[in-house]
């Protein structure tokens, strides 16, 4: 089952979560073989850190619900709340499948939140450019209802990336800076 995890980050908590950075990614490393997509979100020029996305295919809802509340961050209290939903990956492969722009391409989480419309909640609107990097619709707990979506997308900016959901069919968008997650990988040109 694969879910999405967003923990957003308590206000003032960065110095926590320098700390805890190495403890955080030791706990990431034991789920490396689930991971879809990861990686902070930010503001300010990726000054500011707002949160942490976490999309993984798991067991069920209880492996879920402990890899969300175990994770040491939020146990430490960096974290203000999270939200964990089922997902479905609908484009079938992993942020590192995805065969877009350079690392340092402007990305972004956009979150479709109280979903009223019908048919298909991650029709791309008109007019957008960019590409989705992960992409799916946030569901119930048994899976049958859609509640919203969540979207990881490369596009020029954040107006155009809002525009992969269309925003009439949803209560709430969010549109947050989103960057690769993970351990720098270290490469052997020699």
């Amino acid at each position: 089952m694969e879910f999405f995890c967003y923990h957003r980050d308590r206000a003032g908590s960065r110095a926590l979560r320098e700390a805890l950075n190495e403890e955080h990614l030791a706990y990431m490393d034991r789920f490396a073989g689930a991971m879809i997509a990861r990686g902070p979100t930010t503001t300010d020029g990726g000054e500011t850190l707002t949160g942490s996305v976490h999309v993984l295919d798991l067991p069920g809802p209880e492996a879920a619900r402990a890899f969300a509340f175990d994770e040491p961050n939020y146990q430490a209290g960096a974290y203000r709340d999270v939200l964990l939903r089922r997902w479905r990956n609908v484009l079938g492969r992993t942020m590192w499948d995805y065969p877009g722009g350079p690392e340092d391409a402007p990305r972004f989480l956009v979150l479709g939140l109280g979903w009223r419309g019908s048919g298909e909640p991650l029709v791309t609107a008109p007019g957008v450019r960019g590409g989705l990097v992960a992409a799916g619709p946030l569901l119930s707990d048994d899976g049958a209802a859609v509640l919203g979506a969540a979207a990881l997308v490369e596009a020029p900016g954040p107006a155009d990336a809002r525009r992969v959901l269309v925003a009439d069919d949803y209560a709430e968008v969010e549109v947050h800076d989103w960057h690769v997650g993970g351990r720098p990988v270290v490469r052997d040109d020699g």
